[in-house]
């Protein structure tokens, strides 16, 4: 089974996000041993039917992203809803959303709405833009913000067009930043006793990850383009295929890696070569230089390749696919495949969680929640009457199950 981190025990955390980059930072905050209740609205989280794949009632995306998890259902819109949302403010340490400016205000929850019900409270919004500049007021979806950051236009064969990169990176960094931005938040409120308003963009954080990239255009004046397989400046940072049709990645960065790899392929005689001698004369020379490691490289089988390149102190890996992935020995031995328990009874394999603790270990994951399964055990905590909550319920503003 999954085990939580305990480092957030006793934090408690009101989600009012969907799609992927909230929901996947306040499940982080989750694995990490933080009380998270999700609101959804009264039709559902839009991604509970995302087919094609399925579990228990479950989507595989809705799965994949909702552990460690409560779920209150609540119409926002409705004066019970906002009533609901209002006393769970009240109650928790962060809020956490994903609207935009003009929508948390129509609905009552701009930040200096939460600082009058909670001064301490930390409020979080991820959107695509922020809440200002001339995009405030648009949607954005992964690729959108991948187009704008220029992260796409570094992606693809350097001779062809260019493709987003295979993992939603402008939705899941940003929930990282929502990590990073409300863990920062909680320890200067330890400071200062007081709460603030976190404003976290998906453009912001793609930018964030052009670094040197961007270096290289602010300094340089140089605009990269494609990376494709290889390094911008590193020419023996490149993907090769071997005689079995496998491609493996060689990571020769420093001069002592670079004459390994000559070694290894029996061509010390590169070493001694004055276009080869440093990366920079490699560099200048790449042209030339990599058809001869293609050439040699071709003609290795993949596992012998791999093990001398290993033994002989040069990083190097295949292209592994997402089977090879789930099936390799260090992956499982960091628990990174898990087995989670589903409300149907059953369990399902899922992902683990990369943050590994010394002290803080908490209990099991907890299954993703049912649509609305813990409405009523939450209104109860937060001090809802039982002929509240079924005037709430009849009156259409929570919903349970």
């Amino acid at each position: 089974m999954g085990t939580r981190a305990s480092l957030l025990s006793g934090l408690s955390v009101l989600d009012l996000t969907g799609f992927l980059a909230g929901p996947y930072g306040s499940m982080i905050l989750g694995d990490m041993g933080a009380a998270v209740t999700k609101v959804e609205p009264v039709m559902g989280d839009n991604t509970r039917g995302l087919g094609p794949y399925e579990f228990g009632g479950d989507s595989a995306y809705f799965l994949s992203i909702n552990r460690n998890k409560q779920s209150i259902s609540v119409d926002l819109k409705s004066a019970g809803g906002r009533s609901v949302i209002e006393r769970l403010i009240r109650g928790s340490d962060v809020v956490l959303d994903n609207l935009r400016q003009r929508q948390r205000e129509q609905l009552g929850l701009g930040y200096e709405r939460i600082q009058q019900l909670n001064p301490q409270a930390i409020s979080c919004s991820v959107t695509g833009f922020g809440s200002d500049g001339p995009y405030q007021d648009r949607a954005a979806y992964d690729m959108i913000v991948q187009a704008l950051s220029g992260v796409m236009s570094l992606t693809g064969d350097e001779e062809g067009r260019s493709v987003r990169a295979g993992v939603p990176i402008g939705d899941l960094v940003a929930g990282m930043y929502v990590v990073i931005g409300v863990l920062g938040a909680l320890e200067e409120r330890h400071h200062s006793g007081h709460g603030q308003h976190i404003d976290i963009a998906m453009l912001d954080s793609q930018v964030s990850m052009l670094t040197y990239l961007a270096s290289y255009y602010l300094i340089g004046g140089v605009v990269s383009g494609r990376q494709g397989r290889g390094h911008v400046s590193i020419p023996t940072y490149n993907s090769f295929a071997t005689k079995d049709g496998i491609d493996l990645v060689v990571c020769a960065n420093t001069e002592e890696m670079w004459m390994s790899l000559c070694r290894v392929l029996r061509r010390s005689d590169l070493i001694d070569d004055a276009k080869f001698r440093t990366n920079s004369d490699r560099l200048a020379h790449k042209e030339e230089l990599i058809p001869i490691l293609r050439a040699e490289i071709v003609d290795w089988p993949m596992d012998a390749l791999y093990s001398a390149l290993l033994e002989a102190g040069v990083p190097a890996a295949p292209i592994q696919t997402i089977a090879e992935v789930i099936n390799d020995p260090q992956v499982l031995e960091r628990d990174m495949v898990v087995t989670v328990p589903h409300r149907s009874g059953g369990t399902f394999d899922s992902l683990g969680s990369p943050i590994k603790c010394s002290r803080s270990v908490g209990g099991s994951f907890l299954p993703p929640p049912g649509h609305g399964e813990h409405t009523e055990a939450v209104l109860r905590e937060i001090g809802f009457l039982d002929d509240e909550i079924v005037e709430l319920v009849r009156s259409g503003a929570v919903l349970t199950n």
